[in-house]
């Protein structure tokens, strides 16, 4: 990519609002790059308390930048944590930083735009779609304000329709048997820019008895902002998602919409620069994951992962351990130490024992290396979009268990649209584990899937290649929307 010369004084500055949990950093980490790389100096905002938690996994050295590539802090107004390595409380972190980020943000605007400081003043902001408080102080001097939404396009939609659900009488829900009974299963038709979706399909917050829920109110709330930013960038390919980008603009959900997804693929450097090397895992990566997988077969290992944010029962994670030693295959696990409700995971001895030859636990790894890797033959995961796109970007088929949000409509489009998934009841039982692996492995429904999702890996490639169609996205939103007009 070519740069932008010049004076500093003259140079594009902008800064990068990320919502601060780790799926929401690692997108908006490839839209700062893309955007360095471009020729604009960038400022990458992280709350304090994540910084902190870099610092301690990654040594000062992954957040003291590169020349042009700066990180800043704000507060996100939550109370000191006993716990200071875990993730926060999701609902309480979108109600904090809602009601007190605005003013830091905007003293931390006027700091950057401070001549004394030696670097560009800012001109533009790419914020996180729910951190859209920070649309007030953009307007307020002028800037662009371009909003990164880091789920899925089908998910943004999934919100904007709860208002939908409720007008037809399917929202809020009458009682909680409705969550036993088979309501979730009650298809929903006629859903703008969304194909054969049930209750259950939508984002899960709606799935309350409450009217006045708050996680309801809040994404409407954000999503619906949106409207008002200059343009909203999506982590997502048009091959893939087409028909619901077609809907955000003709719903007037957006002003414009710029596709540039798969994000990993068109931020990859190749050869490397000194950016290359920054990188903002809020936990350890064990390198020691790859290596072990170098030892194994192509294709016959089961990589599990439910990503940064899932938390479930000690007995599910038993149900789950029992599933993967029955189903006699090697496989990889991530567990990380917060996984487990209010407790640190316990796994029977009697499965170490069993799976002790054939299974590595690790807390935390590279992902995407993981999911590149050739013994990789299945996935099971959370279905997060980060996860989803690193999964498409890697070819390997899933089988997935949605937690919560986003999850359940990235899940049921895998399943249903792409054709390269199959779901486990959220009751999970090991039965039901071991016989999806052994289908995904060995089975008809599991070779269809792979070859769709080695498809789907080449579709995602050639829109981020040099000339594919995220890449001129990308060049379309710099020119039209970012650089100053002079």
């Amino acid at each position: 990519m070519g740069s932008l010369g010049g004076a500093a004084q003259s140079k594009p500055h902008a800064v990068c609002l990320p919502y601060p949990a780790q799926g929401h950093i690692t997108p908006m980490l490839n839209v700062a790059k893309l955007l360095h790389a471009r020729g604009f100096d960038v400022t990458f905002v992280n709350t304090e308390y994540n910084q902190a938690r870099l610092v301690r996994t990654r040594g000062a050295a992954a957040v003291a930048g590169v020349p042009g590539f700066r990180f800043a802090t704000i507060p996100d107004g939550l109370p000191p944590s006993e716990d200071d390595d875990v993730t926060q409380d999701i609902p309480s972190l979108c109600k904090s930083t809602t009601e007190t980020c605005l003013g830091p943000f905007r003293r931390l605007l006027a700091a950057l735009n401070d001549p004394a400081t030696g670097h560009p003043p800012v001109t533009c902001v790419v914020s996180d779609v729910v951190m859209g408080f920070s649309i007030d102080a953009a307007k307020e001097l002028g800037l662009p304000y371009v909003q990164l939404w880091t789920a899925s396009t089908i998910s943004f939609l999934g919100y904007q329709h709860y208002r939908l659900l409720m007008t037809r009488g399917l929202a809020p829900l009458k009682d909680v048997e409705q969550l036993t009974n088979g309501f979730l299963d009650t298809p929903v038709e006629d859903v703008p820019g969304l194909r054969n979706m049930r209750f259950r399909d939508f984002p899960s917050f709606i799935r309350t008895t409450d009217p006045d829920e708050f996680m309801v109110h809040y994404v409407l709330k954000e999503t619906g902002r949106s409207a008002g930013a200059s343009a909203v960038i999506f982590n997502t390919f048009d091959e893939l998602e087409g028909e619901a980008v077609a809907a955000m603009e003709s719903l007037g959900l957006a002003r414009k919409v710029y596709t540039l997804g798969p994000l990993p693929l068109l931020a990859r450097e190749d050869p490397p620069t000194p950016r290359s090397s920054i990188s903002l895992s809020l936990w350890k990566e064990q390198e020691e994951c790859l290596r072990w997988l170098d030892g194994r077969d192509p294709g016959a290992v089961v990589y599990v992962n439910f990503g940064s944010i899932t938390v479930m029962t000690n007995e599910q994670l038993v149900e789950f351990a029992w599933g993967l030693a029955n189903s006699g295959r090697q496989f990889l696990w991530i567990i990380r130490r917060d996984l487990v409700k209010g407790d640190s995971a316990v796994l029977p001895p009697e499965f170490l024992a069993a799976t002790a030859d054939r299974g590595l636990m690790a807390s935390w790894c590279p992902q995407q290396e993981v999911l590149n890797h050739p013994a990789v033959g299945a996935f099971l995961t959370h279905s997060g979009w980060n996860s989803t796109l690193e999964t498409i970007c890697g070819g390997v088929p899933v089988i997935s268990w949605p937690f919560f949000a986003d999850q359940q409509t990235n899940c049921r489009y895998q399943c249903s649209e792409w054709g390269v998934g199959m779901e486990i009841d959220s009751n999970v039982r090991r039965d039901a584990v071991a016989s999806l692996i052994t289908e995904l492995m060995e089975g008809e429904q599991g070779k269809e899937m792979r070859r769709k999702a080695r498809e789907w890996r080449d579709k995602a490639i050639e829109a981020a290649k040099p000339g594919g169609a995220s890449q001129r996205n990308f060049d379309d939103l710099v020119r039209d929307v970012l650089l100053p007009k002079n």
